[in-house]
């Protein structure tokens, strides 16, 4: 099954994080993300392009909605014609297996709206 068709499990908080091996594992599944490293927390981090602000703004609002909807939330910048979104686990100080399925759901997301706009 692909990472955009599961569902994140909630995190108890007592699971260990993703080892640096496992996220090697997981990352071909999300090409365009990257891990970064903040405060020792390894995240993932993608910044999506758009044509202006709007557009932006809409998908900021589309992946809140998914968030909500899987009960996992990244941070989302929203500025002129970008949205950068970083997912972590918070309660584990670090990534879990809901990160790279929220990053695959993201991806997804862009995609649909790159397929809807007119060419």
């Amino acid at each position: 099954m692909k990472l955009e068709e599961m569902k994140c499990v909630p995190c108890r908080g007592d699971e260990p994080p993703l080892t640096e091996g496992e996220i090697l594992a997981l990352l071909p599944s999300v090409p365009e993300w990257q891990v970064v490293v903040r405060d020792g927390i390894p995240q993932l981090e993608r910044t999506f392009r758009f044509s202006n602000f709007r557009e932006a703004l809409e998908f900021t609002r589309e992946v809140g909605e998914l968030a909500e909807s899987e009960g996992h939330h990244p941070v989302l910048v929203t500025r002129w014609g970008r949205v950068t979104v970083t997912w972590w686990t918070h309660k584990i100080r670090g990534l879990h297996r809901n990160d790279f399925i929220m990053a695959a759901k993201t991806d997804a997301l862009y995609r649909k709206r790159s397929l809807s706009e007119p060419t």
